[in-house]
């Protein structure tokens, strides 16, 4: 029987051999440690230098072997997110956009994202603890910042680099801390600054847990926005530990059974602010008319009430961008302190505030 071929196959033709630090180095008179640096992009070698080496790797087709990587830096490149299960709201509707944020960023720079959950502190610890043990990440992002957040302490004791998603200690400088948050507190004070020039003059508040740092910095801000309005602050216009949609609905029946109800509430969150308008329907009430609401994050589920949701928007995809990079300028040598950002949130209007029906 005739052996039947494959002419297309060449296997006298060698493969093309890898190119190597060794090369670059020589075709850029540099030092083989130099190469390494630049590529690693330590803090130590020029932007200049950095930027030729990276220009002539890529016309040479070098691209490193990320197990002799992993070997010669002690990293793997991947980057460490642990999710909380037990918070109160799990993280609302604004992980899928997060997460895309995280990996694709991570992706451009060569690097992956690893992913656990847990349901308690001491598990949390745990976790990030066995995936370190298992050299599975080198640094780790933490949503979700409480004011005296347990997982700073944590990873400083063990001396692994961290981004946080939001601050610490109430507004209180973060020293040596790398952050990236949005400006919760200012986007508060610019709703009752809105609602106020409408003609309202009673603007409840309905915030989170407490133990978050975003819940006292929105509360701080609807305070700041009243005080800059000239509206006196009453206690019982103001409630907290607010999580989901039915909490909202229940909030929003406790103020508007007040003897003097308020004829606005700015809500901390979208997913709670939803549940006004489930009491809006009890009660024959009209949405912007006879109850105005604005609230803040910018979910998709606010865009298809009637009518649309007034609310302050965060854009969680570049979040998870910005927190990723952040990151990764850390493990490749920048001070924790210097990377730093907060960004305002933007407003979206809707039809869900306007004018009271008796300023």
């Amino acid at each position: 029987m005739e052996e039947i071929r494959d002419t297309d196959k060449k296997p006298s033709e060698p493969a093309p051999r890898r190119v190597r630090i060794s090369d670059l180095a020589q075709a850029l008179g540099l030092t083989k440690s130099t190469v390494s640096r630049a590529l690693n992009n330590y803090s130590d070698i020029s932007p200049e230098t950095r930027e030729r080496v990276a220009r002539v790797a890529a016309e040479m087709g070098y691209a490193p072997m990320p197990y002799a990587q992993a070997v010669r830096t002690g990293r793997v490149r991947a980057l460490g997110l642990v999710l909380e299960l037990d918070a109160p709201d799990r993280y609302g509707p604004f992980l899928t956009d997060f997460l895309g944020g995280i990996t694709q960023e991570a992706s451009l720079e060569g690097w992956t994202l690893t992913i656990a959950s847990s349901n308690s502190r001491e598990e949390m610890e745990d976790t990030v603890t066995r995936l370190l043990q298992e050299h599975k990440v080198d640094g780790f992002i933490l949503p979700r910042t409480q004011v005296v957040d347990p997982r700073v302490s944590f990873l400083q004791a063990k001396h692994v680099p961290f981004v946080l998603f939001g601050r610490t200690g109430h507004g209180q400088p973060d020293p040596g801390l790398s952050w990236y948050d949005v400006d919760g507190e200012g986007a508060m004070r610019a709703a009752v600054a809105r609602l106020a020039g409408f003609g309202h003059r009673r603007i409840a508040f309905a915030g989170s847990h407490a133990s978050y740092n975003f819940a006292l910095l929105r509360r701080d801000g609807y305070r700041a926005g009243l005080e800059e309005a000239g509206l006196p602050f009453d206690p019982a216009l103001e409630l907290m530990e607010i999580s989901d949609r039915s909490e909202g609905a229940q909030a929003a029946r406790q103020l508007l059974d007040l003897p003097d109800p308020p004829t606005a509430i700015v809500y901390s969150t979208d997913a709670t602010a939803l549940g006004a308008y489930d009491v809006a329907r009890e009660r024959g009430l009209t949405i912007g008319r006879e109850l105005s609401i604005i609230s803040y994050d910018g979910i998709p589920e606010g865009r298809m009430v009637d009518p649309p949701l007034t609310t302050f928007a965060v854009d969680s995809q570049h979040a998870g961008a910005r927190l990723a990079s952040l990151l990764i300028a850390q493990l490749r040598g920048a001070p924790p302190g210097e990377l730093t950002e907060l960004v305002a949130a933007q407003l979206e209007p809707g039809g869900s505030d306007g004018p009271p029906v008796d300023p």
